[in-house]
């Protein structure tokens, strides 16, 4: 077990994962279950770095088995949840809004009624008028009451405040709706002004602006050779996305340029479950797959940070070297965690600390990491 890792173990098989976004001085994260057995449960974690401790408050998760998580970047108590529910031979899913309560810590003397700690509010989402199967909901970065939900072959955007939903993006049936292919999932862009959310669709790309119905701002058609399965928005640099497939590559792109990738990698050797852009150093991008690794890779030859250092270099031409240089790593793979023994859903970086993230593999394996110490004092000195 490498030094800088620490282990949590769920009972049950998981393959939900988020960051605590709305929180801003502990590194916390959510996860829940993915059993069949009737009580599911939610885990949220606290990770003490000067203790080298793992701290958990355990919900019950009642409604189903959770296939996607997240949390609201408004609300650190609001998080969203998908999850599967039995109706006759069907099997649908459905979305749900949970609220924890507002004090976490028990009143002195009082005992626990059970293994649980109680929600502060359930809210389930109507979205069956919509389509059976729910991929996510996403939060508006910006606008508190906004949501996005991808289901089937939707888009659609729930306004909370008015109790209103409306379709912004459908695929067209191509004859019969068992042959019409699915959105994958979604995420709003941090830039556009929040008007434009991004949907995986089999092996494309494509960006709606929301603020119309059926308004495809750009795509990228098969974007790779096989579906894509995750993305994620650079929130430091403007345009750039970065997308992880079942072909086993993570590719950077720039939504102007559609004809190719402007940074690629195929260090997995099989599907690429989740991909993310350190929010602090976007040079540090992290990916899951379900070959069982994480992998950290340095993209800084397209990263915001090569921007910033070409601006300080015209600014001290014909001047004295800066401490600035050594901010940018090169180009390729840092390290490879391999400590887990199942495949890897989800990897996710702390939204409190740059240099910590966590992973969850299907066995309910959840390893708090951090970047390598070589590779962070390379980047701030």
């Amino acid at each position: 077990m490498d030094e800088n890792s620490l282990i949590y173990g769920l009972e049950l098989q998981a393959r939900a994962l988020t960051p605590q976004y709305g929180e801003s001085n502990e590194v916390n994260f959510f996860i829940a279950t993915n059993s069949l057995k009737p009580t599911n449960q939610l885990h949220l974690i606290t990770y003490d770095e000067e203790q080298g401790s793992i701290q958990a408050k355990v919900f019950e998760h009642a409604l189903g088995e959770v296939w996607k998580l997240n949390s609201c970047p408004h609300d650190s108590r609001l998080l969203a949840s998908v999850y599967n529910v039995q109706k006759g031979a069907q099997v649908l899913t459905h979305a749900a809004l949970l609220t924890l309560p507002e004090n976490l810590s028990l009143p002195d003397g009082e005992e626990l009624k059970s293994e649980y700690l109680p929600w502060g509010q359930v809210e389930v989402l109507d979205t069956e008028a919509y389509g059976e199967r729910v991929k996510t909901i996403e939060f508006h970065p910006s606008q508190e009451q906004t949501l996005a939900c991808v289901v089937d072959n939707k888009v659609t955007v729930m306004q909370r405040a008015e109790a209103s939903t409306r379709v912004v993006a459908e695929v067209p049936s191509s004859g019969s709706a068992k042959h019409t292919v699915p959105f994958t999932t979604g995420k709003w862009s941090h830039h556009h002004q929040g008007h434009q959310f991004l949907a995986l669709h089999d092996c494309s790309l494509s960006a709606y602006d929301v603020r119309d119905t059926q308004h495809c701002a750009w795509s990228i058609c098969d974007a790779h050779s096989q579906m894509v399965r995750d993305l994620d928005c650079n929130p430091n640099k403007q345009c750039h996305l970065v997308t992880g497939g079942d072909d086993g590559y993570l590719r950077i792109w720039d939504c102007r340029m559609h004809k190719a990738p402007v940074f690629e990698r195929s260090d997995h050797s099989h599907w690429v479950w989740s991909v993310r852009f350190n929010t602090f150093h976007d040079q540090l991008v992290l990916s899951s797959s379900s070959d069982c690794k994480v992998l950290l890779t340095c993209a800084g030859s397209v990263s915001s940070e090569t921007q910033a250092q070409a601006g300080l270099d015209e600014s001290n031409f014909g001047g004295v070297e800066t401490e600035e240089r050594h901010k940018v790593l090169s180009d390729g793979l840092l390290q490879t965690f391999d400590q887990h023994e199942d495949s890897v859903y989800c990897a996710e970086w702390s939204n409190v600390d740059p240099w910590i993230f966590a992973s969850l593999s299907y066995d309910g394996r959840v390893i708090i990491s951090k970047v390598p110490k070589q590779y962070k004092y390379q980047i701030i000195f």
